[in-house]
């Protein structure tokens, strides 16, 4: 059986949660297949908006199994909250989540680490979330990680304190002014481990491999945006891990060619969260708007996200780097009211024109050119079929199928699952 993939096409933040709660009833398994807790997935239904970290976000479904991947980062301390906030529900959660034992643990000196790196770059910073997940992947990929599976060997607590010794040589060699406690924080974190042991540990590997060949039907989830990518992003304003398809192969073991359908989910228009890059970033009444109405405020930091029109260089660019098959379009209902939008078909670039993402797209190089088409003014949170859709949203829809040769099969009007139009 295929494998289909989830993943977000610009720089994050476009609502990939909410597709993973809306299409978990046609499979058996969400496996969430990289990033940590620096990722929030929002969900809403039944009035109530829940916000996930490192969980899958087929949780709230009763007969999904949810899997966390080799290729996510897993902080405990987080992880033991996401739990907690789920007793709040009733959830069978034990019978229903599954880690991986090669996933790699947060450890609290990670996240001191992060904060040193940050403070001591000053005007240079690159917008991290202070999670601590690029110094834990520097740890994986240094081949010094401690790994869940771990957990399980004797002698893990002396594995835990050689490493947390050498993280504390590292974070003198910073000289930055952070303050911490870190007994205080390793009681927390060991109290999480406790929590974290109740759930099952597997070889997620071979059970996928076996899940495929009984004929279970699986969605592999993805974190953050393609643009965010460690090898394919705005290097280096991105995350540290591949958040493009290839990393569903490498973060949870899954062959190349049993991937199928590749959804690819994007805004409307363009939004980021912290420092790098943004060319069609708006400063002026209409990226306010867009702020306002789209509530733009990051999941997990809270940090208001910057708003820009839609960015089809770099979508293209998106969609090929990971071979979308299927489109979906987010908060189409944040720009109901605009007379006219734009769209960058073009960049220049050194002073040509370039329909391709270059390799630095700092404001000094690239200039945005846009091609204008008509705006909407109707109502469309309450639209529940694709013939109640005005004319101008749909003349938009089109356009960007035949820019993107990939269609739009999904157009999200609003937060809650119920808000999703089928096309």
């Amino acid at each position: 059986m295929a494998v289909n993939l989830l993943l977000g096409l610009q720089w994050g933040d476009e609502g990939k949660g909410k597709i993973v709660d809306v299409l978990t009833k046609d499979y058996d398994i969400i496996a969430r297949f990289q990033g940590g807790p620096n990722a929030g997935h929002t969900l809403e239904f039944d009035g109530i908006k829940h916000v996930l970290h490192t969980i899958p976000s087929g949780i709230f479904h009763d007969k999904a199994i949810n899997l966390v991947g080799n290729g996510v980062v897993i902080d405990p301390v987080i992880f033991k909250k996401e739990l907690d906030n789920l007793n709040k529900f009733n959830l069978d959660y034990k019978s229903k989540l599954l880690i991986s034992r090669k996933a790699h643990l947060i450890l609290p000196t990670h996240r001191i680490l992060d904060a040193a790196s940050e403070a001591s770059k000053g005007k240079a910073k690159i917008g991290s979330t202070l999670k601590g997940i690029g110094p834990t992947y520097m740890d994986k990929t240094g081949r010094n990680g401690i790994r869940v599976g771990d957990l399980e060997l004797e002698d893990w607590k002396d594995r835990y304190r050689n490493l947390a010794n050498k993280h504390e040589a590292m974070i003198d060699f910073y000289d930055a002014k952070i303050e911490y406690d870190l007994k205080e924080l390793e009681q927390e974190f060991f109290e999480a481990i406790e929590t974290l042991k109740t759930l099952t540990f597997i070889d997620s590997e071979e059970y996928l491999h076996q899940a495929q060949k009984e004929g279970k039907t699986i969605l592999a989830e993805g974190a953050q945006g393609s643009l965010l990518d460690i090898d394919f992003g705005t290097y280096p304003f991105v995350t540290s891990s591949n958040t493009t398809a290839a990393g569903a192969c490498t973060g949870l073991g899954i062959a190349p060619n049993k991937i199928k359908d590749v959804f690819g989910i994007f805004k409307a228009y363009t939004t980021r969260v912290g420092s790098g890059p943004f060319p069609t970033e708006l400063f002026d009444k209409d990226g306010e708007t867009m702020a306002k109405v789209g509530h733009e405020f990051g999941a997990t930091t809270g940090r208001p996200r910057r708003c820009g029109w839609l960015d089809l260089v770099a979508l293209k660019y998106a969609v090929h780097v990971n071979g979308v098959t299927k489109l979906m379009m987010m908060k189409g209902d944040v720009l109901s009211g605009f007379d006219t939008l734009k769209v960058c078909t073009a960049y220049k670039y050194k002073g040509e024109t370039i329909t391709h993402l270059p390799y630095n797209i700092e404001a000094e190089n690239v200039t945005p050119i846009y091609t204008e088409v008509k705006g909407w003014s109707e109502d469309l949170t309450q639209m529940t079929e694709a013939s109640q859709l005005p004319k101008e949203l749909n003349d938009y829809i089109a356009f960007l199928e035949k820019e993107l040769e990939t269609p739009i099969t999904i157009v999200s009007v609003g937060p809650d699952r119920k808000q999703t139009i089928h096309r």
